[in-house]
């Protein structure tokens, strides 16, 4: 292990993703591991595959972990597409034990805020002024606020209610999959969505992610929001970025 290095894992709704990162750089180091997110999702259940992935990588450092949660000094407070019994576990002791590490060297935080920590530090320049917001589209849909390059931790802007509906249940990458829509029929609910935050919050920029950024000249183009719209430059690898480099600085919410 060098300064250079970090690991990072990235726990969703539908996957757990884990990797070595290069810290200088902001991407991976080689490939990174997925396994399919166990069911049920309990606490133990997802400790022992996120063990598995670090044994899998040989790596004995520090470990930054995200969860699609809000995180309080290392405790889970809410639980987004993981099982209910995350709520008021203390994930930093869980992962520290798990992994055989100090609980200082375990960062607990919410998975798009890591990911947001990432597009900042080696993503789009612009996002470094102003308020910038970034969605992450996936099993739901997470955010992270930043005024001029500082996070606002524990946004949770994926469950405001649109037109009477939780919008992660309306606008989610999972229900564009789940409901067989096709990209403009998602992308007209992504819009109104997008309506909505941009009248709350009136954001500088929007950065957009998650697995579906991969394809987003099929539906981003479609998008006719005031605010600035531009893909996340990680991709889904921001989130194991993020983790990493909050594990390699001593960041934690």
């Amino acid at each position: 292990m060098t300064a250079t290095r970090g690991f990072g894992i990235d726990i969703g709704g539908s996957g757990i993703k884990g990797g070595l990162v290069d810290l200088e750089q902001g991407r991976l180091i080689g490939d990174r591991k997925r396994v399919d997110t166990p069911r049920p999702s309990t606490p133990e259940a997802i400790a022992d595959v996120v063990a598995d992935i670090v044994a899998e990588f040989e790596w004995d450092g520090p470990v930054g972990v995200t969860l699609p949660a809000v995180i309080k000094k290392g405790f889970a407070r809410t639980a987004a597409n993981i099982d209910p019994s995350w709520i008021g576990t203390d994930a930093d002791t869980l992962f520290a034990k798990r992994l055989g590490r100090d609980v200082e060297d375990i960062a607990m935080l919410n998975d798009a805020d890591a990911a947001g920590m990432a597009e900042i530090r080696f993503g789009h320049p612009e996002a470094r002024t102003g308020v910038t917001i970034l969605l992450t589209f996936g099993t739901g849909i997470g955010s992270a606020v930043f005024l001029d390059g500082k996070l606002l931790p524990n946004t949770e802007f994926g469950h405001l209610e649109v037109d009477g509906h939780d919008a992660e249940k309306r606008a989610a990458a999972s229900i564009k999959d789940n409901e067989g829509l096709s990209y403009p029929e998602w992308a007209q609910r992504v819009n109104r969505y997008l309506t909505v935050l941009e009248g709350l919050m009136a954001p500088d920029l929007l950065i957009v992610g998650g697995g579906v950024s991969k394809k987003s000249e099929k539906w981003v183009p479609l998008l006719g929001i005031r605010t600035e719209i531009v893909v996340a430059s990680l991709q889904n690898n921001a989130g194991i970025v993020g983790a990493a480099l909050a594990a390699a600085e001593g960041i934690e919410h």
